[in-house]
Order: C-alpha cells, then structure tokens, then sequence
C-alpha cells in the first residue's frame, strides 16, 4: 500500500503551475548596502528641509516686518488726518472772526451778537471733535479726578460740594483734558 502523504525529500507537487508576475508578491525594495550612501541621501533630504524651513522662516520675517511698517503707516496717518479733521472743523470759526473784524461800524450789540454765534460755533466744533466742557453746577460733589480746588470756603451746603465754578475744564474723549477750576465748601 503507498502513503498518499508526500515525504519530505519528495517536491510536494511538482504540477503545479509557475506563479506570474502579477501573483509574485511585491517586497520592499532592497536598501542600499552601503551605510555611507544611505547617510548621505539622509543629509540630503534633511538639507532640503532645512533649506525649505529656512526659506520659510526668512519670508515670515519680512511679512512681519511689512505688517510692522504697514501698522505704523496707518497710525500715523490716522493722528495726521485726525488732526485734520479738527483743524477742519475751526475753520468756519476762523471765518466768522475774521467776518466780524472786517466790519468797521458795527454796534456793540452787534459785536456780541457776532461774538456769540462763533463761541456756538466754537463750541459745536469741540463736540464734534469729542472736547466735553466740564462745568459742574453749585451743590455738585467734588470729583477731584475732574474738578480742580482752588479754594475752600464756608457755605450752607454739603461738605465738599462745589459752590462756584471759576474755569470750566474740557474732557477729550472721556479723559481729562483740563479740571475745572472750582470753590468748594469747608467740612463742618
């Protein structure tokens, strides 16, 4: 009787068709068997990085700079213009002046007629250009972050109250420009 398995020193089945090279299946490509080539491809593509990280970290810093200049340009634009804007806006004042002086036979209630409609002129202008008078009423509580103590005096009102204001002072955007000059009234 024959053993149908196949022993060991017998080729399995030698019918067996030849594979394709479709069906072969694909290996890695053998590295290279020298280590120096090997190192020295690696230092080129790390060379190539590093020039490329390099490229890249030169033209940041010029966009920087740029946005830096860039930056500074608008600022000052922005007081040059914001100066010219307010210089603008006296401009009319400036007429009037000059509109009134060039009357030689006003009366004098006409000077102050004049000299009145350019104070609200001056004054519009101000506004538009945010300068705020500060000019407190009698009673008002001393705020010393706005109003300036020129004297104190005993008055039949509340302790550090305002009893006279002698300067108006001006804000410019919510800040101080000028304190007002005031009188306050003596602790009791």
């Amino acid at each position: 009787m024959s053993d149908p398995t196949p022993h060991p020193a017998e080729p399995a089945n030698e019918a067996q068709p030849p594979l394709n090279q479709a069906d072969a299946p694909t290996e890695a490509p053998a590295a290279p068997l020298d280590p120096l080539a090997a190192a020295q491809a690696e230092i080129a593509v790390l060379q190539a990085k590093a020039a490329e990280l390099q490229d890249q970290y030169v033209r940041g810093q010029a966009e920087v700079q740029n946005a830096r200049r860039r930056a500074d340009d608008e600022v000052s634009k922005a007081r040059k213009f914001a100066l010219e804007s307010f210089a603008d806006s006296l401009l009319p004042v400036v007429d009037s002046l000059e509109a009134g002086l060039a009357v030689k036979t006003a009366t004098p209630d006409q000077i102050r007629e004049g000299a009145e409609a350019t104070l609200r002129q001056l004054t519009s202008a101000l506004e538009r250009n945010k300068v705020i008078a500060i000019n407190p009423a009698a009673g008002t509580k001393f705020d010393p972050a706005q109003h300036q103590a020129i004297s104190v005096v005993p008055a039949e009102q509340e302790a550090n109250t305002i009893v006279a204001v002698l300067q108006k002072g001006y804000l410019i955007a919510e800040r101080v420009l000028r304190p007002a000059l005031v009188t306050v009234t003596a602790p009791k």
